[in-house]
């Protein structure tokens, strides 16, 4: 077996799962797998159409975007993927993609806000969105900067990476992760759905209340925690 063959078919899956769930359209999309032991990713190639992906076609690269292994550029993203995986210790995947709804609240620069017990299943809170970047790190190394777009949003509002496993990036679209690829890509799915469901309840009603506090509790414990009852 070759050294990287795990990640890189781990890698293959969770980006063909992007088309399947509808959250890309064309290449506006990619999924990436860590290996920590060996610090590095794989990560699908850079304008590659779905179709024609194999596990093979995926580049390996460190976390500074330098590739290890592989034939084919790696994503354009890829060094938002790897300021993610050497700050957050505790992520095995990152996903990016264009997806309709969340883009929307993305370019438009608002949180998400948390109105109904499908978004508290899963957060706590409104699903931030990170300011647009400032001019200079736009001039800089864009996609590194994007990373640190993203964690000084956490880290200026108080969050987890752990506890909230997506953002929305100003003016630009989502990033999820989680500690699996099928957790990472879950993640984008939900946040999707949420952002869907949160557009159609202002355009029904623009004065929606956010969820009250005891439902949010109550739902995101029943699946979360000590006391998790849902499920198997």
């Amino acid at each position: 077996m070759k050294k990287y063959s795990s990640i890189k078919q781990e890698a293959y899956q969770a980006n063909m799962q992007l088309p399947a769930l509808g959250l890309v359209l064309f290449t506006f999309g990619n999924v990436s797998v860590v290996d920590r032991s060996e610090a590095v990713f794989a990560i699908k190639p850079s304008g590659v159409p779905y179709e024609q992906l194999t596990p093979d076609k995926m580049v390996i690269v460190d976390y500074d975007g330098k590739v290890v292994e592989g034939d084919l550029r790696p994503s354009s993203d890829t060094k938002t993927h790897g300021v993610l995986y050497q700050h957050w210790e505790n992520i095995g995947s990152v996903v990016h993609t264009h997806s309709t709804y969340a883009t929307s609240w993305a370019q438009s620069g608002i949180d998400i806000p948390i109105f109904g017990t499908t978004h508290a299943d899963h957060n706590t809170m409104d699903i931030p969105c990170a300011p647009p970047m400032s001019d200079e790190m736009i001039r800089g190394d864009y996609e590194y900067q994007t990373g640190f777009q993203i964690m000084d949003c956490f880290k200026e509002r108080g969050l987890s990476y752990e506890e909230m496993e997506m953002v929305l990036v100003g003016n630009h679209a989502p990033f999820t992760w989680g500690k699996t690829a099928d957790k990472a890509v879950y993640n984008s799915g939900v946040l999707e759905q949420v952002a869907k469901m949160a557009l159609f309840t202002l355009q029904i009603n623009s004065e929606a209340p956010r969820l009250k506090d005891a439902l949010i509790r109550k739902h995101y414990e029943r699946k979360h925690g000590d006391g998790a009852y849902y499920g198997q």
